[in-house]
């Protein structure tokens, strides 16, 4: 039996799931290949990168894509859980439970259009699904399919942060910081960030290497929203400190007034919120690794040219 692709996988693995408890992922992935009767041959067959397991990758590219219709959880890391809403799903005998299906939930709607036009509350850059039968050339097919992977990424990266403890948000902060450049050295900027200011301050870092001038930080591991009474009391907590400069960074979100208080403020206030600090991880490569890379090459014209 070949190995079915990602879309079909959806519905078994729901199935598997259906008794309702914390299900260990990998486990899961080995029962769906003994259901489709894989080979040892098609069980360890690698992605052409060479680095991820073809029928591991499939299964968890189902698993994110029900997790964003709300139909399972990954109540801990490594695990997942059907939802009261996988049960109804499963429950009407909804037959093939595919991409199409899943659009009729709303939470999959928002990470299937973020990449377009309407508001991206959670931040993921994903364009519109891609069949294989339209007119897009083959470069465009893979940057739709690149920023997809790195939609799904993010989405994962925020979901372990969350789970860690209160500590290691602190030493993340401490780290993106300096990938980004700020701070100075890591001890340094580890002293700054551990202080226990006064007024609403998590802690001061430098904001270049030879200290002309600091940020204040504010740094909440939260999971819920982030309104405009929190940054005012930032904003008050900075001019407490005398500062013109703040930087709150948060695992949630900001409404759209805490967003437009901080734009109308005096004071120069960047906020980063849980979706905006995965990509700058990814982008800094802070609890990332690259497991394959493409180069695409055209012809070098000059190379042909008459001389």
């Amino acid at each position: 039996m070949a190995i079915p692709d990602y879309e079909s996988l959806m519905q078994p693995l729901l199935q598997r799931l259906s008794d309702g408890r914390v299900r260990l992922i990998k486990d899961v992935v080995a029962e769906l290949a003994d259901d489709h009767q894989l080979t040892p041959e098609e069980r360890s067959q690698l992605l052409p990168s060479g680095g991820t397991l073809t029928f591991a990758s499939r299964v968890g590219w189902a698993k994110t894509y029900l997790k964003k219709a709300g139909l399972l959880i990954q109540p801990k890391r490594g695990f997942v859980q059907i939802t009261d809403v996988g049960h109804s799903v499963l429950a009407k005998d909804a037959g093939h439970i595919n991409t199409k299906y899943l659009d009729q939930f709303e939470s999959f709607q928002v990470f299937r259009n973020a990449g377009k036009d309407l508001p991206a509350t959670n931040g993921l850059l994903v364009p519109p699904q891609v069949p294989l039968q339209t007119e897009l050339t083959p470069d465009e097919i893979m940057e739709a399919a690149h920023a997809r992977s790195l939609a799904a990424l993010a989405d994962e990266v925020l979901d372990r942060v969350k789970s860690c403890p209160p500590e290691f948000f602190e030493r993340l902060v401490v780290r993106s910081l300096i990938q980004m450049g700020y701070g100075g050295s890591k001890a340094e900027a580890g002293r700054a960030v551990g202080k226990s200011g006064d007024g609403g301050i998590d802690g001061i870092i430098n904001e270049d290497r030879l200290g002309l001038d600091a940020i204040y930080l504010q740094a909440k591991r939260w999971d819920g929203v982030v309104g405009r009474p929190e940054i005012m009391k930032f904003v008050g907590a900075l001019a407490g400190q005398r500062a013109t400069k703040g930087v709150f960074i948060t695992t949630s979100w900001f409404t759209q007034e805490a967003k437009d208080y901080a734009g109308s403020s005096q004071y120069k206030v960047v906020l980063i919120d849980g979706a905006r600090l995965s990509d700058l991880m990814i982008e800094h490569n802070l609890g990332v690794s690259v497991v394959a890379s493409y180069h695409l090459k055209r012809v070098d014209s000059d190379f042909f040219a008459d001389e």
